[in-house]
């Protein structure tokens, strides 16, 4: 069976004519959508046996996991010692690479791989990786030396730097060299110009990076990358983006055994890890969107989690998409803006910059008093707690009137407006925090409105963060363009113009957006391969303010119209 399904075309027409399709149903999205619903109105089978992992009871966990009984297949690799609990993600990364190489030094024969959700981790975690393997004393996988000394290579993907015994993948199908999409292999020879490369099957080949440049560090990838692979033991660290269908995909690649950490910054506990990878997505294809405010938060929280700032599509009002994450205003509030009833669509161009999540609302509220400027510490924390679930009742009750087709009442909106305004005077951009941490995590909101704040606190924080630093609002930006991008060509191949317009108008907002952030335009500019544009890292160094997004723009209607995806 096809891991990434391919749908048959041309297929001639005849009345009476059969044909035989199949998929895995659980990986890549959305073709196996189109044949779950094809499954209702034709006859239909299921292939029942496990043959990639050797132990029955990882068999049947496998099983769970493609009928949707995700908690069922973590409490079975929990009960067996495979489930890891950090304190934060990056102590959750640190004890990953641990494992990893311990389990490499034990046994260098045996193929690894460690994946998660988002592009950046990915750079981070190759990054630890290979730093291990430099300390003295670590043998790099299955060669028994240390790493060569590295070479900067001009990849698909940028500059990278490459020393024999490196693992590394294969981005691109390439009959000539026998490789496809995510083939793993070892670096035994490197130069600027070209590569040689021992593959996990035992063949060895070389290729001039002239010719083929669509690699990248092996060590680890993201899960949507990793469709088609099969490795002796994987290594998962999750994050809040993850769903039912990227759960089955990364814990289903191993045949001995798979290791999944987390950090208790993005999952209070294993009932929300389990909450969150256990999500459908199948419901968030652009033909399926509700239009109620709740769902659609949800449902573009879940699909993207990679940024905070994502637009509510068709008639629900617009989140604002602002990547730099800038503070809202104190004397309107972050969720000033939202006004009740339809609204009419309007183009990327006609579009104004909105300061909070419910775009046009307009009270005339008083503003709260100053809080006052002397408080004891301790007393100040209770006070934002406070605030923050405050704020959080408030627009949990406005989502819910609005899910439920009940109009938004007056001490409603005064209650979600004052709210934000105390929030905002306690910390400032608090309230842009709570919105980005909401839309990352909606489950945070309910925990925060039930009195259980800490996690949507420790969310804010890192929002903060976020806020704060170019860098990170860059990452942010890379990831968010890189998922539109694909939901775009996906939509494309689909046949959803209209969809694939929204998304397009979505990154021409993006675009948009970097007049308002020079210091993250800045960062950006050297990430331009990142983003699509094949003009060199030395040249978007060199744009003037302002070029990026033009460029970007001018990407949107020139390059990207047969959706084919990087």
């Amino acid at each position: 069976p096809l891991e990434t399904p391919r749908l048959i075309t041309p297929l001639p027409y005849r009345s009476g004519t059969s044909f035989l399709a199949w998929a895995i149903v659980n990986n890549n999205q959305p073709v196996p959508d189109v044949f779950s619903k094809m499954t209702k109105i034709a006859a239909s089978g299921r292939l029942g046996q496990i043959r990639r992992q050797r132990e029955d009871w990882q068999r049947d966990a496998t099983k769970a996991l493609a009928t949707g009984r995700v908690g069922e297949a973590i409490h079975a690799y929990s009960a067996h010692g495979m489930v890891y609990a950090a304190e934060t993600r990056e102590r959750a990364r640190a004890e990953l690479i641990d494992t990893w190489d311990a389990q490499r030094r034990a046994d260098p024969d045996k193929s690894q791989i460690i994946l998660t959700h988002t592009n950046a981790e990915v750079r981070d975690l190759n990054l630890a990786a290979r730093d291990r393997l430099r300390d003295v004393g670590h043998p790099s996988t299955g060669s028994g030396q240390g790493l060569g000394e590295d070479v900067e290579v001009q990849t698909e993907r940028g500059t990278r730097a490459f020393a024999s015994g490196d693992r590394i993948m294969f981005l691109k199908n390439e009959r000539g060299l026998g490789v496809k999409n995510g083939t793993l292999g070892q670096v035994e020879r490197v130069s600027p110009d070209s590569m040689a490369v021992r593959l996990d099957d035992g063949r060895s080949v070389a290729f001039d990076l002239k010719d083929y440049a669509h690699v990248d560090h092996g060590y680890a990838a993201t899960i949507h990358k990793s469709q088609g692979v099969t490795v002796d033991r994987a290594h998962v660290l999750a994050t809040p983006g993850m769903d039912r269908h990227s759960a089955y995909v990364a814990l289903s690649r191993h045949r001995d055994g798979v290791q999944l950490h987390y950090g208790r910054d993005d999952f209070a506990d294993d009932r929300q890890l389990t909450r969150t990878l256990g999500r459908e997505r199948a419901k968030d294809m652009a033909s399926d969107y509700s239009r109620d405010m709740a769902q659609d938060i949800r449902a573009f929280a879940d699909r993207r989690g990679l940024s905070g700032e994502i637009r509510l599509p068709d008639n629900a009002r617009a989140i604002q998409r602002d990547p730099r994450g800038e503070i809202a205003p104190v004397e309107r509030g972050a969720f000033a803006g939202f006004k009740p009833g339809p609204v009419e669509r309007t183009t990327a161009a006609e579009q104004k910059p909105r300061r909070g999540m419910f775009a046009g609302l307009k009270l005339n509220a008083t503003p709260a008093p100053s809080l006052p400027t002397k408080t004891p510490v301790r007393d100040q924390d209770r006070d934002y707690v406070r605030a923050v679930e405050r704020a959080s009742r408030s627009v949990e009750a406005v989502l819910q009137a609005r899910a439920s087709g009940a109009p938004i009442l007056e001490h409603q909106k005064v209650a979600l407006e004052r709210t934000s305004q105390a929030l905002e005077q306690i910390r400032p951009g608090a309230s842009r925090d709570l919105q980005s941490a909401m839309q990352r995590d909606p489950a945070l909101l309910l925990d925060a409105a039930a009195g259980r704040s800490g996690p949507m606190i420790e969310a804010m924080a890192q929002e903060a963060c976020v806020r704060a630093d170019p860098n990170l609002r860059a990452d942010r930006f890379v990831e968010c363009w890189q998922q539109l991008s694909q939901d775009r060509d996906r939509l494309y191949r689909a046949g959803d113009m209209t969809g694939r317009e929204r998304a397009s108008k979505e990154m021409a907002s993006m675009a948009k957006s970097l007049e308002r952030d020079p210091q993250m335009e800045s960062v950006l500019r050297g990430r331009t391969r990142d983003l699509g544009l094949e003009i060199g890292m030395n040249r978007g160094r060199e744009m003037g303010s302002g070029e990026l997004g033009r460029q970007l723009t001018q990407e949107l209607g020139i390059g990207r119209d047969h959706g084919m995806s990087r």
